[in-house]
Order: structure tokens, then C-alpha cells, then sequence
């Protein structure tokens, strides 16, 4: 545990890449193969499950420290993070700290918690933190909540791991994709001189896109990109291989338990078959709201009524591996005929492939490109018709070229503390506009100011509290913010009616007013046509 410990105060302590990677390879060469295997898992971002609850732990801190609830609270409100707050409140044992190996302290620690009564599980928590040093009890209440993080990416953890194996970065990012449990095995699997094999169902690592200039001319010619419609939906590939398939989303989540009729269609795929696409929620001849799609994943059963309200389909834009030979290296082109004659072999309405979109300059693809949010997509895809499959966010061949967000003027009505390094200032802002003569709540937003712009709304909600609830703090009404969104749907939990996607700040609307902030039937109007009331 103390070498995973030092090894997350190395990669905490710098912003340098070569740095983390550095730190990495060093532990992954230095540390047993089962304890480097879970660390992988949670660097990696897996989910790690919440075994006890947040306030079983806040009263057993309470408790093992001699501090009052309420400054317990307290502690948490004015730090922002509930493991560091306990670490530092929970004093340590009289005995030295104990150097428990990470895999001993997870799977008899933090895993066998959740089949412990809350008796066992206070005695098991208390006894651990009082063994283990400030810095390592702050992570194992990470590791129990479900909340471990690092800033660190996937590509550095992959880099890092061909340096140990001695392969390329590409290969390891494969490797890394698939089911695959924490244990020595599998790392010695994963950082083998060859792939020794993983999970044959395992999908390739996803292309993404970068965000197109505001120029797009400056890509190059009109023609040497296909355009299609970005869909908002699900990103999966579906990977079918001898008799068995399965549906993987980008965050490497199974999906097939919340799309089993596209899990179906795809069953008549001929064997190593890898398509790469879009899981949308579908009605007649458009796509349905995201919130639509996401109560086909928010559920552990699919109700019939659910699969009835939220029919869905697979819209392909990419053949991956056909035969069990990798495609990925050709060019698009060639990938996109292929692709077009393995789905029509299907039959069903349940998979599609994305239909180009046709344009002669970049001008008539602009003047196409207004008609998105008719369509319900949000703009458009450019991909170099010559171009490979490549992994992660390459530069060059894939440009996303998303419409212009909303904009609304908004009141700033409630604040929050932030977490972590924002743990001392109100950043998280809660905003209104006007239903009459009363402001209602539309949005949270959190980003979009400089540092210097959070400084100074932090010291007016100082001095501007007119109520709080918990860590909530209402404000005098005064300031106004400009708020950009990428789209509004009709709500039911929420006051107003409505709820916006993907809020941040544009700006600061110094020179406006709170009246002069725009009001709620201004922002309904902008609900899709078959959505207003």
C-alpha cells in the first residue's frame, strides 16, 4: 500500500507527462504482479463499488475522533473532500504504521466489507485507518466510497506499460480493452513481450474526433472528406466472434442488457465482425432525445413498457474487422464499402449504416449543416476519406463539427462550495430565470470562469448570504452570467419544466442587470418543436 501510496503523491504533484509516466513504469516494474494489477484496475478508471456509506462514515469518524458531528460537517464543508477530512480527523494508532500489501488490503478490506454487518464493518474501517499513514488511509476511504481518481490518462498508463513490455502504445491500448480480472496472471498477460491473448470478445480502442476550426476551409479541400451527422447517442462497437457477440460502449460498459434487440439483430453477423457506431433511441425517421436513451441504460431490468416507449437501432459508420482480419489500416473508403454490404446482409431495421452527407464546398456542407437540430444531431462529422482507423484522439483525419451551442442570460441565485483544490471557494452556481415576477431555477454550471473570475464571485457570495441550506447558500440576486448549452429538453423533476445539457458560463454579463436577464418562456421556446407544451 505504501508504494501505491508514494506512486499517487508522484503522479498528484506533477502536470508533466514524461513525469507521470516515469513514476508509472517505475512502479509497474517494481511492484508484484497482483498488487500491480489492481492498480491498474483503478488507474485505469474502473468502477470501484461503494461498500460503505458516506454517513456510516462521517458518524464513525465522528466517533473515533471525540468530535461532534456537526464539526465533522463542518470540516468537510471547509475542506471539500470527505476521505481527506476523515484522514485528517481519525488519529492513527500508538503502534507503528503497517505496510499492508494493496491486493491483501482490497480484497480483505475493502471488498469483504459489503458482506459485513455494520458492526464488523466499524470495527474493520476504524482498525485499518488507525494502521496506516495519513496519505494511505485518504485512499483507502477512496477506494471503500467508490471514489479513487488520479490525474492521470489512459494513454499515459498505456505508454507507460509498452515501455515496461517493451511493445508500442497502440498495441498495449488493446491489450487493456476486454474483461479481464485484477490478478497476477492477467498483468503478466498484459506486459508480455507479445499479446499472449486477452478476451476474444474484446473491442479495439475508440478514434475519436477533435473539434473542427472555426474555419473548417483550413482542413483542406471540401472533397477529400466524407461528412456525416454526428448523432447523439451511445458511441459501441459491436464485436461478434465464433457464436458469441457482445455490445461494448466507449467506457468500456457492456451494454447488451439495455439494447437486446440490437444485440439480436447483430447475432447474424459473420464470425470476426467488428463494427464501430451509434446506439440511438429512434422513432420514425428521426433520433429521440438523449434523456430518451438514457432510461434504457439508468435501469437493471427493461421493462417491456420501457422497450415499447424507447425503441432503438444501431447506426454504423465503421467496419473495424471483417473475417477476423484487422481493417483498421485501410482507408476509410475501402472500409465504408465493405461496411455497407456486411449490414445490408442483416436485414433488419434495427441497424443502419450513416448515410454521407453530400456537398460540393464547404459552404453548401454549412448551409446543410443549419438544418441539425431539425434532425436531432448535433452537427456534423468530417472524416479524410483516406484516412485509418486510428486510437484515441489523433489530430488530422477526424474533425467534429458540432452547431453553435445555446445562450441564455441568467441569475445567479444559489452557491456552493467546490471539492478538492476549490474546497475554500463558492464554485458551483446554481441559476435562475424569470417565470413572471419570480426566478426559477434552470442550470448548475461550474465552469467556464478564470481563476481570477472565481475569486471575485467568491467574495460576493461572502458578503451576499441571505440564507443556507447544508453547504447551500442562497445570494442576493445581482449577478448575471451568460450560459451556453447543447440542449433542452422538457423535465418533470425539475421546477422549471425544463432541463439543459451540458451547461458552463460563457461570461460574466457585467453590464446587465438581474431584470434584464431572459426569462423562462424565452428558453422553452428553444424546446424542440414536438416538445413545447
Amino acid at each position: 500500500m505504501r508504494r501505491f501510496a508514494n506512486l499517487f503523491r508522484l503522479l498528484d504533484a506533477t502536470r508533466k507527462t514524461k513525469a507521470k509516466e516515469a513514476a508509472l513504469v517505475e512502479y509497474f516494474e517494481g511492484a508484484p504482479p497482483i498488487d500491480a494489477a489492481w492498480a491498474l484496475h483503478y488507474l485505469l478508471g474502473r468502477k470501484g463499488r461503494r461498500v460503505v456509506q458516506s454517513r456510516l462514515l462521517r458518524t464513525w469518524a465522528a466517533e473515533a475522533s471525540g468530535y461532534p458531528e456537526w464539526l465533522v460537517e463542518e470540516s468537510y464543508d471547509a475542506v471539500g473532500d470527505l476521505a481527506e477530512t476523515i484522514s485528517l480527523l481519525v488519529p492513527p494508532s500508538d503502534a507503528p504504521a503497517e505496510d499492508v500489501p494493496l491486493h491483501a488490503l482490497i480484497e480483505d478490506r475493502v471488498l469483504r466489507l459489503a458482506k459485513l454487518d455494520d458492526a464488523a464493518r466499524r470495527e474493520t474501517v476504524l482498525t485499518t485507518l488507525g494502521s496506516l499513514e495519513s496519505l494511505e488511509r485518504m485512499l483507502y476511504l477512496k477506494l471503500i466510497t467508490g471514489g479513487f481518481r488520479v490525474g492521470v490518462s489512459r494513454g499515459i498508463v498505456s505508454r507507460a506499460l509498452a515501455t515496461v513490455a517493451g511493445t508500442d502504445a497502440a498495441s498495449m491500448a488493446h491489450r487493456l480493452i476486454g474483461r479481464w480480472e485484477p490478478s497476477a496472471e492477467a498483468f503478466e498477460r498484459l506486459v508480455a513481450k507479445s499479446d499472449a491473448g486477452g478476451d476474444p470478445l474484446r473491442p479495439y480502442p475508440f478514434f475519436l474526433a477533435h473539434s473542427a476550426p472555426t474555419d473548417v476551409a483550413e482542413l483542406g479541400p471540401c472533397d477529400e472528406f466524407q461528412a456525416e451527422w454526428k448523432w447523439d447517442g451511445i458511441r459501441a462497437q459491436v464485436v461478434k466472434r465464433g457464436d458469441l457477440h457482445l455490445i461494448w460502449s466507449r467506457g468500456e460498459d457492456l451494454v447488451d442488457d439495455g439494447f437486446p434487440e440490437v444485440s439480436g439483430a447483430i447475432a447474424d453477423l459473420p464470425d470476426g465482425t467488428v463494427l464501430d457506431g451509434e446506439l440511438l433511441a429512434w422513432s420514425g425517421d428521426r433520433p429521440l432525445p438523449f434523456h430518451q436513451l438514457q432510461r434504457r441504460i439508468q435501469r437493471k431490468t427493461l421493462s417491456a413498457k420501457v422497450r415499447q416507449e424507447v425503441p432503438v437501432r444501431l447506426m454504423a459508420y465503421d467496419l473495424l474487422e471483417l473475417g477476423g482480419v484487422d481493417l483498421r489500416e485501410q482507408p476509410l473508403e475501402e472500409r465504408r464499402a465493405r461496411l455497407v454490404e456486411t449490414v445490408s446482409q442483416l436485414g433488419s431495421d434495427l441497424a443502419h449504416v450513416a448515410e454521407p452527407v453530400l456537398a460540393g464546398s464547404w459552404e453548401a456542407l454549412a448551409a446543410i449543416r443549419e438544418e441539425s437540430r431539425e434532425r436531432g444531431v448535433e452537427g456534423l462529422m468530417l472524416k479524410r476519406r483516406g484516412s485509418a482507423y486510428g486510437v484515441g484522439r489523433k489530430r488530422g483525419d477526424w474533425w467534429k463539427w458540432k452547431i453553435d451551442p445555446f445562450h441564455i442570460d441568467a441569475v445567479l441565485i444559489y452557491a456552493q462550495r467546490g471539492h478538492g483544490r476549490r474546497a475554500s471557494l463558492y464554485t458551483d452556481y446554481t441559476f435562475a430565470c424569470w417565470d413572471g415576477d419570480q426566478l426559477v431555477p434552470v442550470a448548475k454550471a461550474y465552469s467556464g470562469l478564470t481563476d481570477a473570475e472565481i475569486r471575485r464571485v467568491d467574495q460576493f457570495v461572502r458578503r451576499n448570504i441571505t440564507e443556507s441550506f447544508g453547504p447551500v447558500r442562497a445570494v442576493t440576486p445581482e449577478l448575471v452570467f451568460e450560459l451556453a448549452f447543447e440542449g433542452i429538453q422538457p423535465s418533470t423533476r425539475h421546477k422549471s419544466g425544463i432541463a439543459l445539457r451540458f451547461p458552463r458560463m460563457a461570461r460574466w454579463r457585467e453590464d446587465k442587470t438581474a431584470a434584464e436577464a431572459d426569462s423562462l418562456e424565452l428558453l422553452k421556446e428553444l424546446l424542440p418543436k414536438d416538445a413545447r407544451a
